[in-house]
């Protein structure tokens, strides 16, 4: 009547030894160490840069329990945060303004822990310090970014169409066209308003002048402010996550403003460092008519010829490019690495949209025979990636940019590519740095008050239900390994509110048991036997509590689904902790219930 199968039990032991493994890692706790990346995003964190770090270490007499290299930095564990501290100053002396050197916190879990995936969970802002920015979008550059373009744009098709105009300018938020007299400016009007529908169009005459202005309507305008704003935060989510920051939260908040919190992160100046690391692409024709090596060398002696800037190319060799930027970034669709079909060499290949479509087929058309450049800008440095030679006129919006040394340079043009330029400028109204400390007090508040609350229930069941109380016990303690492995598994993140979450599912998770202990008690009082007491008490309890569980799990769902922030975290913590207490409470303990009493044929009395 009360013996499980076999397959129950090795269903039970596996969970538990999972179990056990994946809640191991959040012992270890973490450990202090440096994060060293290099500034520009096409450099790269190699053997090189490790040895260097080792190298500034030993010559600082700075001891260190380990060192490693990942995929975008060098990361260096250490013993204390006094030896942190000094490291990072050692380092970022040795290294220079080339490279960021960030204070980070490691896992200290085992390596053979690591292997198999294995990690503790993510810390919240609150529980593990960081950083805390409330960023302004500069909405009124965004729109005049938008105008300028418009600006270019109105230009290329005045000329496409042959309408001749004396004058285009950008005056405001809007565009100004002067014509010689009214026809063309009827011409130009019409054209403009067909190709762009987003400018409210308006004539004027002054003193003889037929002008022509066009200024975006509001509909327009919401648009490119939202559009704006979302770009931003997805290059910031990019740049972000590209530099290995675990957990980051950036999201809106209102209509122009983001939030941006670095768990982790104790080195405010760093931390803007990394959000103002934001890389845009420039398309500019190579001015063929200062390309003489006469001309180059005076450049570099500093005479640049009027309407050029002086760049390097990739291997070095300088090159003049025209100051007028045709394409910019923010028409990029999407950047994904490959190779050159016709050489075999790799490549970036990029796509468009429709309006950057439309300006690289102008530009290709007319520019047919000459160089076209491609220049990274990063923190106010343009570098050349590649010059080549326009063959024939290029529409559809497909680009391919050759240019690059491998593969794995090819990957990481195009990782920047995607992650893209910030469409208006942004500026920093608040910000709030979270210690250490702080974080360690609230765990030690919070994991005590998780601690106190259980042993208060143990120590009740225990008395009241006696051995049936010290088998709810372990019910409720495997209960909490289960979440906390299932937390580390998903790798969420813990904040204070999931804390909350958990002391609340300790207290629910109980309740199963009391029900099932209390229709034992029924049904031994109603002068059943044990043993059928027992397979009772669990047949009948189990019905009411998976009624009380539902509804408290359409809850969990409702809060998961309208919350957000702290209250979705806590929504994830009781609607996993409410799936793990059916399956200790209902089966662990059922399974130790029938070990116990359920090999006895001629049970007695049962410890309730």
């Amino acid at each position: 009547m009360n013996r499980y199968p076999l397959w129950k039990y090795i269903l039970i032991a596996v969970t538990l030894v999972l179990g056990f493994i994946f809640t191991l890692p959040n012992l270890y706790g973490e450990s202090p160490a440096i994060q060293v990346s290099p500034l520009r995003t096409t450099a790269k964190a190699d053997t090189g840069l490790m040895q260097q770090v080792e190298e500034s270490l030993k010559a600082g007499k700075i001891s260190y329990q380990g060192v490693f290299m990942d995929q975008a930095s060098v990361k260096v564990r250490f013993a204390d945060t006094d030896t942190q501290l000094k490291a990072k100053d050692i380092v970022q002396a040795k290294l220079g303004t080339g490279y960021v050197v960030a204070l980070n916190l490691l896992p200290s879990s085992p390596k053979w822990l690591t292997s198999i995936g294995a990690l503790p969970m993510y810390l919240g802002l609150d529980l593990r310090g960081g950083v805390h920015f409330l960023l302004q979008v500069d909405m009124k550059a965004a729109l005049d970014k938008a105008v300028e373009r418009y600006t270019g744009d109105i230009r290329t098709t005045l000329r496409d169409k042959k309408i001749y105009y004396a004058g285009i300018s950008r005056t405001g938020q809007s565009v100004e066209v002067k014509f010689r007299d009214a026809d063309s400016r009827a011409k130009a009007e019409k054209e403009i308003s067909n190709a762009y529908g987003d400018l409210l169009l308006k004539e004027q005459d002054v003193e003889g002048e037929f002008k022509l202005i066009g200024t975006l309507k509001v509909e327009a305008q919401k648009r490119l402010q939202e559009l704006a704003l979302q770009q931003n935060i997805t290059t910031l989510r990019n740049r972000v996550n590209e530099l290995g920051v675990a957990e980051p939260i950036i999201q809106q908040q209102g209509i122009d403003r983001v939030v941006v919190q670095l768990p982790g992160v104790q080195d405010t100046a760093k931390a803007k460092d990394i959000l103002g690391r934001t890389a845009t692409l420039e398309v500019r024709l190579v001015d063929e008519e200062h390309s003489d090596p006469a001309t180059l060398q005076a450049a570099i002696a500093g005479q640049v010829p009027f309407g050029s800037e002086l760049y390097t190319e990739r291997d070095g060799r300088p090159v003049l490019v025209k100051k007028n930027v045709v394409l910019t970034g923010e028409y990029i669709n999407d950047a994904s690495p490959g190779f050159d079909s016709q050489t075999s060499q790799a490549a970036v290949h990029v796509n468009l949209d429709g309006r950057g479509a439309r300006i690289f087929k102008n530009i290709t058309r007319e520019n047919v025979g000459k160089r076209m450049a491609i220049l990274l800008v990063e923190k106010g440095h343009a570098e050349v990636i590649t010059a080549p030679v326009i063959r024939e006129e290029i529409g559809g919006g497909r680009v391919q940019i050759t240019g690059m040394q491998d593969a794995v340079e090819a990957n990481d043009v195009a990782l920047l590519l995607r992650a893209g330029a910030l469409a208006a400028p942004m500026e920093i109204v608040e910000e709030r740095t979270v210690g250490p400390s702080l974080g360690a007090d609230n765990i030690t508040k919070g994991f005590n008050s998780n601690i106190y609350g259980f042993v208060a229930i143990a120590i009740f069941m225990i008395m009241y239900y006696n051995l049936f109380g010290v088998i709810s016990t372990f019910a409720l303690a495997v209960n909490v390994l289960f979440l906390l492995s299932i937390l580390s598994l998903l790798q969420a993140t813990l904040t204070l509110p999931g804390m909350a979450g958990i002391a609340l599912t300790v207290g629910m998770a109980i309740d199963a048991n009391v029900l099932i202990n209390e229709r034992i008690r029924e049904e031994l009082r109603s002068g059943m036997s044990p043993q059928a007491a027992i397979y009772s008490g669990y047949e009948r309890a189990f019905g009411t509590i998976l009624d009380s569980n539902i509804t408290t799990l359409i809850a969990g769902v409702a809060l998961f689904w309208l919350g957000s922030g702290p209250v979705k975290g806590f929504a994830v913590v009781l609607c996993l902790g409410i799936l793990t207490s059916m399956f200790s409470a209902v089966m662990v303990s059922r399974g130790i219930v029938n070990l116990v009493y359920g090999r006895q044929a001629r049970l007695t009395k049962v410890s309730i």
